[in-house]
């Protein structure tokens, strides 16, 4: 499985949380996945992603002066928007925990390589 299959459920949650801090437009949001460590997720990805988020009501937008160049779309958290990112990070806390257990209680060491029994 590639890390841009188990991204997909992942990022939006990243993203409201983001835009819950700070609103922010589409190129700075980019900016501050790549801090984060996200540095595939180009403006390419971001913007249909913030699109689609404005069109399910998690997000808004305003249009704001910039001192470079043309006018920049500043997106907000809507309260629907923060109830998502409620719901997402109980959801991301559980599927957390149990993939920490199946890692936790599955792994093995390297004397147990190759018995088939993974040192039960």
């Amino acid at each position: 499985m590639s890390s841009t299959q188990m991204l997909k459920g992942v990022i939006d949650g990243c993203i409201l949380m983001i835009i819950k801090n700070k609103e922010v437009y589409g190129y700075e949001l980019a900016e501050k996945l790549s801090e984060y460590g996200f540095h595939s997720m180009s403006e390419g990805t971001i913007y249909p992603l913030l699109m689609r988020m404005k069109r399910e009501g998690l997000v808004s937008s305003t249009l704001k002066k910039s001192t470079a160049g043309p006018k920049r779309k500043y997106y907000s958290l809507t309260e629907k928007g923060a109830d998502e990112l409620e719901h997402f990070i109980k959801r991301w806390e559980t599927l957390q925990s149990s993939v920490n257990k199946v890692l936790n209680s599955e792994s093995y060491t390297e004397s147990d390589k190759g018995d088939g029994t993974n040192g039960k």
